[in-house]
Formats: C-alpha cells, sequence, structure tokens
C-alpha cells in the first residue's frame, strides 16, 4: 500500500465541515428512505480515485471507530481517508464496516463483507459503489418498504450477477449488507430489505 502523503499534498475535506456534513447525511438518508431514488448530495469534494459522492459520505460516515476496506481501484484515497476520517484501513473485506468501490465489476462478491449477526445485524457493512451510470430507471427492478409500488434502477458498471447477489444478501435478512450506489456527485440507497429482480 502507499505510503501517507503529507497533509499538504492531500485534497481538502469539507470546507464548512457542520453545514456539508449535514446535508451530506440527509441525502442518504433520503436515498435510504427511497430505494431506487437518486439524490444530489451538495456540497461534495473532490477526492480522486474516490467519487464526489463517495467522498462526502466518507467524511460524513466515517471516523476512527470505523474499520474501512478500499478495492484495488480505491486504494490511492487511503491516505485521505486516514488524514480527513481517521480510520483504520483494512486488508479483508470481512473485516470492514464501510467499504468503498470504485471498479465494482471486479470486485469481492457480497457474501465476502460482514452481514452482522442475528443479535446485532446493524453490525454489519455498508459499501458505497461508484459506478459509471445511474438513473431512476432500468432494468433492476426493486420492491419493499419506501417503494410505493415497483421502482427501477439503471446503474451500469455492476457485476453481471449483482441481482442473484443481492437476492442472497436479502435472504439473510435481517442481517445483510446496506449498499449505496454513486456516480459522480449523485447517489442511490439500497437497504437489505430491498427486493431486487432483473
Amino acid at each position: 500500500m502507499a505510503a501517507p502523503l503529507p497533509a499538504t499534498d492531500l485534497a481538502p475535506g469539507f470546507a464548512e465541515p457542520v453545514r456539508q456534513s449535514q446535508q451530506a447525511f440527509r441525502a442518504a438518508l433520503n436515498a435510504l428512505s427511497y430505494p431506487g431514488r437518486v439524490v444530489t448530495v451538495p456540497g461534495c469534494v473532490a477526492a480522486p480515485p474516490l467519487g464526489p459522492a463517495q467522498a462526502a459520505l466518507a467524511l460524513t460516515l466515517v471516523d476512527f471507530e470505523t474499520p474501512v476496506w478500499l478495492d484495488h481501484a480505491a486504494a490511492g484515497a487511503a491516505a485521505w481517508l486516514r488524514f480527513h476520517c481517521g480510520c483504520p484501513i483494512v486488508e479483508t473485506p470481512s473485516a470492514a464496516r464501510f467499504a468503498f468501490v470504485v471498479a465494482p465489476e471486479a470486485m469481492p462478491p457480497l457474501a465476502a463483507f460482514d452481514a452482522g449477526s442475528d443479535e446485532f445485524p446493524d453490525r454489519s457493512a455498508t459499501l458505497v459503489l461508484s459506478v459509471r451510470s445511474l438513473s431512476g430507471a432500468g432494468d433492476l427492478r426493486l420492491t419493499g418498504p419506501g417503494i410505493p409500488g415497483e421502482a427501477g434502477l439503471g446503474a451500469e458498471g455492476l457485476p453481471p450477477d449483482f441481482p442473484a447477489q443481492w437476492q442472497h444478501n436479502r435472504e439473510l435478512f435481517p442481517r445483510g449488507v446496506d449498499l449505496f450506489l454513486t456516480e459522480g456527485d449523485r447517489l442511490a440507497g439500497l437497504p437489505r430489505t430491498v427486493r431486487m429482480r432483473s
């Protein structure tokens, strides 16, 4: 893994941390409350290789008690995350509470991440994936809490067997991972309660 960069070489975090983290938190909550709805995250920051919405979620939801796993394509963000969030970077997906994935087509299966336990399902991992395109209409059909009837979701760049992986994740309920899909400054939430078909 790359050596940490001096702080002066790191991309900045939020210019207004309190306001911007509140805005990002509201966007994340909105996305999870209405699965399939694509929302814009205000006040995003640039922290390549993480996308703007990924970086905003990291600054808002990750701290020194949050083990983070990065896929190979996101590994360059390790020093930025350590500096701004104080989080430990872990080597294995199963040890992470948050995972940031820039190349989801090559990511480990969802089953490789911590799904929590029956006693503590809230201790499962949350994955934040960057996809090539994201829209509120697409081949993925979603049903479940927060969705009136059925919702469509378009996300280009997911693994080909993602619907099958998600079905297995859903069957673990109340255990299971939760996801955010991001493109640029936009995101959509996929809580484990959602059913998916393609």
